[in-house]
């Protein structure tokens, strides 16, 4: 039976990240560990699940037929076992969730010392993902995200203070080509697109003029999926980007970038802890809930919280 549920759960870690160096990462093991249970597996079901190249990895027809029931039972497994861990004195456990990266500095690296000295035997597996995870089907606890952009069958927790966007630049940028006055002004200058990792399309930036929402499609020569490096693009002088305020507090504060059109940015709704509206939350679920409503952040002084169009 344990090597029926090692090989199973070996599936599933490769079948959900299409790779065994990253599912190797989240089950704590080798990859050549990971792709022997599996090749056990095959070899005691009699039934090839995974076809394999020099390059990748993906499930066989047969494969996703069975990982498509497989995953809601392993799921009830965890559930059971979650259940039992109930009787012990301390939550216990692999806690994982999908944190996108902009909320790591803001969310989860203050809590990390914190909350793993007080739960020494939680296991806490972070995946950093800007992507809108579906967390029931790939096996996350929680996740994090915006508050726009929450499901409205998911039970939200507020994690951070209300955000506001910012169009930043380089200094030297602005020395040569000016500041734009009005959002319409940035079909002008050369900007730094980003293109969304769950859509691929790439965002439009988001203003709000007299109450009037704008979204403006905006170009230049440069397309990033990765909210640190369109930071660092900015820095550089390579155009201008559309970020978090609280992502570029500390370049703002140095003097390395230079901030426009900020009467066109309103606040709205911070940073959300999100899961599963179940009956039952796993003793290290409600650990982090407990631990992170103990620290949880008041709404910035003097701006009351204001909606944008969903990011998506």
């Amino acid at each position: 039976m344990r090597d029926e549920l090692s090989g199973l759960s070996a599936l599933l870690a490769v079948a959900e990240q299409r790779s065994f160096t990253a599912a190797a990462a989240r089950l704590g093991i080798t990859p050549s560990a990971v792709s022997q249970t599996v090749a056990a597996l095959e070899q005691r079901l009699g039934v090839r699940l995974l076809q394999r190249t020099t390059r990748s990895v993906g499930l066989t027809e047969a494969g996703a037929r069975f990982v498509a029931r497989l995953r809601p039972a392993l799921g009830e497994v965890r559930s059971a076992l979650d259940a039992l861990s109930e009787q012990r004195d301390q939550p216990a456990g692999t806690l994982r969730l999908t944190v996108p990266r902009a909320a790591c500095p803001l969310v989860i690296e203050p809590l990390l010392s914190g909350f793993l000295a007080a739960y020494p035997e939680i296991v806490l597996d972070l995946t950093l993902s800007d992507g809108l995870n579906d967390i029931v089907a790939e096996g996350f606890d929680a996740g994090i995200r915006l508050g726009e952009t929450l499901d409205r069958d998911m039970v939200a927790l507020r994690v951070s203070a209300d955000e506001r966007s910012a169009v930043v630049g380089a200094p030297d940028y602005f020395r040569v080509h000016g500041k734009p006055q009005h959002p319409r002004e940035l079909h002008a200058h050369s900007c730094i697109n980003y293109r969304l990792v769950t859509r691929g399309t790439v965002y439009r930036w988001e203003f709000s003029d007299g109450g009037q929402e704008l979204e403006i499609s905006v170009e230049g020569r440069l397309i990033v999926n990765d909210s640190a490096l369109l930071l660092t693009a900015a820095r550089q002088g390579l155009g201008l980007a559309y970020v978090l305020e609280s992502n570029a507090a500390a370049d703002l504060a140095a003097g390395q970038l230079v901030r426009v059109l900020d009467q066109f940015c309103p606040p709205f709704p911070g940073f959300f802890l999100y899961y599963s509206s179940r009956t039952h939350l796993a003793p290290k679920l409600r650990a982090l809930i407990d631990f992170l409503k103990a620290r949880r952040l008041r709404p910035r002084r003097g701006r009351e919280p204001a909606r944008a169009a969903a990011r998506k």
